[in-house]
């Protein structure tokens, strides 16, 4: 969902349109196809090439997009929406850097079909099938298996689109504004011969920009991504304010802080605003990730149900947060952030945290020792946390690691490594303990639940059940709050993930801006209706 970060001071300062804003990505995006692509270069661009039927607005409300407006059946498990006249593919065909009419056409009912097939397909090895699995006849009941070949997904005219679902979904419409459900339309990327996405001329536009030119060489440098608006998707209810948006692509995240820094772009996206002056530059920021202690599963002793007990217990959450306080963390309880919002407010007012672990000194002492006697030692050796240095300061840790010393009589250290190494380590096991970021491309909690399904390092020795799909059918907001309630217990008194932090991505922003907006969770930026008064 896109989080509130509005950048200005405002004040009469002329319009602010028509500025040509330049950003900064951090590599090349992978593909420009929002069925498909899940990196955040990709998630920027597409967030300002296309648009939806559905969308979020600044305080995470669904709203109508591309959708003039929608109906659900009683059952609430038939979704009618009716497009709106004025949305528009367009691709410069002659290549002259101007929008005819002759290069326009609508979107139609159809685009929606296809796109939300594409996700469905098999071959297409989508990483948002399971989010759309609950349409009717797309899953499989005896195998499991996801299809597109019977999903009840129609266009009963040029504007009309009915989806139907196997049982009611409340955020079958957040599932509607997520970049997956952007259209696609049938004729082009079958014209595009396999490389859809892929380049600038295998895209096209129904967003508020289309792109003009993309130009990448690994080996070579001002490899830009560059984008004009679409004057023909520029209407009265969602105006598009900038005339251009000209990325850079840098190799990595230190290109984009220097671009920032020396003043050749307008905003950023960061884990951390501890090099950023609040006095020059204006800042937010939402709770969208946790960072929670794992185990490996293939080490015996410090996985045993005892030892996560141990360390569960041994953890005064009260003590942690002021610890904590004033920092870029706060402390966590629970596995899904605060960021993730339920009826416009967050998950976590609804639901707090507090309830799932409580501080206790003996149980983890007896739970301790019971791990060592299972183990048939009278001490065991010192083992380290790994730590991801682009996701936590490891510092804060260190105050933990004195507690489980002095109170275990063990030393539990503290390992920093790359992300890269990371990433390497959690795939082959090399790891006994890691401080893991729990995130999701999506502000959808059941994304955030699904992968304790389909994390392998995120699972214990008791098999998980299929949490995902309790959430999938919830009629309405109070029974999907209370399914997500026992589905954190349910994960939570497995103790394979043991929650420390809520961690912050924040916007920052030049104070000549206003109105650029950010989702925490995939990282993009939407410049729709940036202003620049410098």
């Amino acid at each position: 969902m896109l989080s509130l970060a509005s950048c200005g001071s405002g004040g009469d300062r002329g319009s602010g349109l028509n500025h040509m804003y330049d950003a900064a990505l951090c590599g090349n995006p992978g593909s420009l196809d929002p069925q498909y692509a899940s990196d955040e270069s990709s998630a920027n661009v597409i967030r300002n090439l296309y648009s939806g039927l559905l969308d979020r607005d600044s305080e995470g409300n669904i709203i109508c997009r591309n959708a003039k407006d929608y109906t659900v059946s009683d059952d609430g498990t038939v979704y009618t929406f009716t497009l709106r006249e004025d949305n528009y593919w367009f691709f410069d065909e002659n290549d002259d850097d101007a929008i005819s009419d002759e290069e326009c056409f609508p979107v139609m009912a159809d685009d929606y079909v296809f796109a939300l097939k594409r996700v469905l397909d098999p071959r297409m090895q989508s990483p948002y099938a399971a989010e759309y699995s609950n349409i009717k006849g797309a899953r499989d009941p005896e195998t499991g298996q996801i299809s597109d070949e019977n999903a009840e997904i129609y266009a009963t005219d040029m504007k009309t689109l009915v989806i139907v679902l196997e049982k009611p979904d409340a955020e079958f419409p957040a599932r509607m504004a997520e970049p997956a459900a952007y259209p696609c339309n049938r004729q082009f990327f079958y014209g595009t011969k396999g490389r859809y996405g892929l380049d600038d001329r295998s895209v096209m536009s129904n967003g508020p920009f289309y792109v003009r030119q993309w130009f990448f060489d690994p080996y070579g440098v001002n490899n830009i991504l560059y984008m004009k608006r679409n004057d023909k998707n520029d209407n009265e209810d969602f105006p598009v304010c900038p005339g251009y948006l000209s990325y850079s692509i840098e190799a990595d995240e230190e290109g984009v802080k220097k671009r920032f820094h020396d003043k050749e772009t307008e905003a950023l996206t960061s884990l951390s605003m501890t090099a950023y002056n609040p006095r020059k530059y204006v800042i937010s920021g939402e709770s969208c990730m946790t960072l929670g202690l794992i185990f490996n599963q293939n080490d015996p002793v410090w996985s045993s149900e005892s030892m996560r007990r141990a360390i569960a217990s041994s953890i005064d959450r009260d003590e942690l947060a002021g610890l904590i306080k004033g920092t870029e963390l706060t402390a966590a309880s629970g596995i899904i952030p605060p960021a993730v919002k339920l009826g416009g407010k967050s998950y976590r007012d609804i639901i707090s945290d507090k309830q799932f672990f409580c501080y206790d000194r003996e149980l983890a002492v007896n739970s301790f020792n019971e791990a060592k006697q299972a183990a048939g030692a009278e001490s065991l050796d010192s083992v380290r946390i790994m730590v991801n240095v682009e996701t936590a300061d490891s510092s804060y840790l260190h105050t933990l690691s004195q507690k489980w010393q002095e109170m275990f009589g063990t030393y539990i250290g503290i390992e920093d490594v790359t992300p890269e190494e990371f990433n390497e380590r959690i795939a082959s096991g090399d790891y006994t303990m890691a401080l893991y970021p729990l995130c999701s491309s999506s502000g959808i909690g059941e994304t955030f639940i699904r992968r304790f399904e389909t994390e392998p390092f995120l699972q214990t020795e008791e098999p998980m059940p299929e949490l995902s799909r309790l959430l999938m059918t919830c009629a309405d907001e109070e029974t999907l709050a209370d399914t997500y309630r026992a589905s954190e217990t349910v994960i939570l008194d497995r103790m394979g993930f043991i929650p420390l932090f809520y961690k912050t991505r924040w916007l920052i922003c030049d104070s000549d801006n206003e109105d650029i907006y950010s989702d925490p969770f995939s990282g993009a930026t939407d410049y729709r209706r940036a202003l620049n008064f410098s």
